[in-house]
């Protein structure tokens, strides 16, 4: 019989304190997308380190919809059981801090610095950071978001199909998601809170979809028994209306990609190849920051393919030409 052997370091080798140890792959941001990958390179044996500052984008919603199984379910749930399927991979660890710097170190790894904690140096970075909406600047918005006032028709609209929806935008952005709108109801009002800035092609399409358009601008919005009522404009007038989606700009998280020199498309996202690499080798991206469809269930996709990238990366590696 053939006896196969292993090679084990010595038991007096000298191990440098855990802080200054090189861990295979750091995370940052523990949304969706960094903990499935997460859990993918647990699942590879892989010594794994998550930066968290607990900012998620959901933080104002009360379901999660779209992710099947999960549909339904509350984020904070979400978030609970993801990190407790964690537990059980003893070589992935949580840290919950901010990380404010990342720079290179001299074995060709990644250094993060965070708030609180002592530098950590790792072989592989994936930037799982999120996004930031930017609410629009009108009373009441903040205070109904989550409850009246959404971003994404796609999480949120089947719940309300039917119903009364104000589309919240101006220009391409008004116009697309007044259109958006239109697969869950036939009662959609476009409100772009000053100049529309529509061409008359666009103005024509949502006449003939009965889409009114309203440029007067917003005063507050109504409450009703804590929900969203409607509109009051400026004018002295109001629209009543059950729920409004906005679509205005959002911003990254933190700066830790710029930071890493990593490269952005047109569209602000951080750019990447099919396998999730970004054009500073050894640095990963997942989940919203890439500006692609931005559901949860697609930034666990992501996540997912981040980690066999990085695993795979690091096999080869390990494993030396051949």
């Amino acid at each position: 019989m053939i006896k196969r052997t292993r090679r084990l370091p010595a038991a007096n080798a000298y191990q440098p304190p855990a802080s200054r140890r090189a861990v295979d792959v750091i995370i940052v941001g523990a949304g969706p997308a960094g903990l499935s990958a997460a859990l993918v390179l647990g699942r590879c044996g892989r010594s794994t380190l998550i930066f968290d500052r607990g900012t998620p984008r959901s933080w104002a919603s009360r379901h999660m919809h779209g992710f099947l199984t999960r549909d339904g379910l509350a984020p904070t749930e979400f978030f609970k059981a993801a990190r407790k399927d964690l537990t059980q991979y003893r070589d992935v660890g949580i840290i919950d801090a901010q990380v404010e710097h990342v720079g290179k170190s001299d074995d060709g790894g990644f250094v993060i610095s965070s708030k609180g904690h002592q530098p950590r140096r790792c072989r592989k970075l994936l930037i799982a950071t999120g996004l930031f909406d930017d609410l629009p600047k009108v009373e009441g918005m903040a205070e109904l978001f989550g409850n009246g006032v959404f971003q994404c028709p796609y999480c949120d609209g089947w719940e309300l199909r039917g119903q009364r929806l104000v589309a919240y935008g101006s220009k391409q952005r008004g116009y697309e998601m007044a259109k958006a709108l239109t697969a869950w109801s036939s009662n959609v009002a476009l409100c772009s809170d000053g100049p529309s800035g529509l061409n008359a092609l666009q103005r024509a399409a949502l006449d003939r979809h009965h889409i009114p358009v309203i440029e007067a601008p917003l005063a507050r919005l109504i409450t009703v028994n804590g929900k969203l009522g409607g509109v009051a404009f400026k004018v002295g007038a109001h629209l009543d209306c059950d729920a409004l989606f906005f679509d205005t700009s959002s911003r990254q998280q933190c700066n830790i990609a710029q930071l890493a020199g990593c490269e952005f498309t047109e569209r602000g996202g951080i750019r990447c190849n099919r396998l999730r690499e970004s054009s500073v080798p050894g640095v990963f991206v997942a989940g919203n920051i890439t500006r692609d469809v931005q559901l949860s269930i697609v930034a666990a996709a992501e996540g997912a393919k981040a980690a066999f990238a990085i695993n795979r990366a690091l096999t080869r590696e390990d494993f030396g030409p051949p």
